[in-house]
């Protein structure tokens, strides 16, 4: 379902709201003057976690598919945060539908039926933002918004950006459009021609990802943004090994142990957390290794081999690792909700969220420093 967020430069906002309110949280911390004046999701505990953190009454339970212009018009907003369904287009599943997927409905309709008429009175955005999943930019949804903004006048940048180049651990790749009416312009933007950017325009140069360049053997220009080890994001004071409350269990480290990815508190790269975090054991996050005196493929083939002559108390070989999913509060930091370092929790979870939604919230959420930074681009006018 998509989500959305409404806001009026200068006094509010509308949204087409992350999960956890991460829109908002990047709107309140960019450059901007400006509150929120209505937020849209279907999921009601969402909208439970939205108020917990912003106020009740903002955030409504609302299938996006039939709010209508006159509704929108009466918010008088000047900036849309959108972050759609992202199911019909993730590369992860091989039988995503695209704009067929009925999961795209709601979002469609947002541009194609409500924007125009929006226009036609006058009360269509001066600025939007879209987020979804790298993926996005081959669909053909993707070719309906773009046609449907230009026909509106609006100017377009698109961008793929990972947390990476903002020193962040994590590879979270994703697609953003921005946009804006002329004749406002795009500052560091020297022409029109279409073309999806690979870093902000004006900060810094294009991500390269060094893996890919080491496995070439190139030594080109890249981006050299220094990335934070995961340490900083980490809890302190917390229990270790198997009494740790989000300590593998072993029946999942005897069937899938083999495919978690695994990092150590000194890494600087994690992989993309998706809302199947700890539910899944491959593509929906990295497991952490808080013993980083062990080396990982050693302990793991003497637990294969005696797991493959049969020893019951095999899995007891892997303690000393002290695997553990990340908590939901070390992803709060990962995904921008909180500051690094060791620091309390600001951000609020109703007492009866369960720690499963708590994941599945986080994992459908957006980086907040990344959308604060794009924020903050989007409204600064060449």
């Amino acid at each position: 379902m998509s989500r959305l967020a409404l806001s009026v430069l200068q006094s509010s906002y509308f949204e087409a709201e992350s999960p956890a309110g991460g829109l908002h949280r990047a709107f309140s911390q960019s450059n901007v003057n400006g509150s929120v004046v209505r937020a849209y999701d279907w999921d009601q505990c969402a909208c439970r976690v939205y108020d917990a953190n912003y106020g009740a009454g903002l955030a409504q339970k609302a299938d996006i598919s039939l709010l209508s212009a006159d509704e929108l018009a009466s918010l008088k907003t000047d900036l849309w945060l959108l972050s759609p369904s992202c199911q019909p287009y993730t590369v992860l599943n091989p039988l995503a539908k695209g704009a067929a997927d009925p999961r795209a409905k709601s979002f469609i309709h947002l541009i194609e039926d409500v924007l125009p008429e929006l226009a036609v009175l006058d009360a269509h955005p001066r600025y939007m933002l879209i987020e979804n999943v790298a993926g996005f930019e081959t669909s053909s949804t993707r070719q309906r918004l773009l046609a449907m903004l230009d026909s509106l006048g609006y100017a377009v940048v698109e961008l793929l950006l990972t947390p990476l180049q903002f020193g962040i651990p994590n590879s979270r790749l994703r697609y953003y459009l921005l946009a804006k009416l002329k004749p406002l312009r795009f500052a560091d933007v020297e022409n029109a021609d279409r073309q999806i950017w690979r870093h902000i325009p004006g900060r810094g140069s294009d991500w390269v990802d060094p893996r890919e360049q080491a496995n070439a053997g190139k030594q080109g220009e890249s981006c050299k943004t220094e990335v934070n080890d995961i340490r900083q994001y980490m809890d302190i004071d917390t229990p270790l090994g198997r009494t740790h409350p989000q300590a593998v269990p072993d029946k999942v480290l005897e069937k899938w142990g083999r495919l978690f990815d695994i990092i150590l508190p000194s890494s600087r790269r994690s992989c993309c957390f998706t809302r199947g975090y700890t539910k899944m054991a491959e593509r929906s996050g990295s497991v952490l290794q808080v013993n980083e005196e062990l080396d990982t493929t050693i302990i793991f083939d003497r637990f294969l081999t005696a797991q493959s002559r049969g020893e019951t108390s095999a899995v007891r070989m892997l303690d000393q690792l002290e695997l553990r999913y990340f908590s939901p509060s070390e992803l709060l930091r990962i995904f921008g909700f909180e500051p690094t370092g060791r620091r309390s929790i600001t951000f609020h979870w109703p007492d009866d969220i369960s720690v499963k939604t708590q994941y599945r919230l986080i994992g459908n959420s957006v980086n907040v420093r990344v959308v604060t930074e794009l924020i903050n681009y989007l409204l600064t006018d060449e």
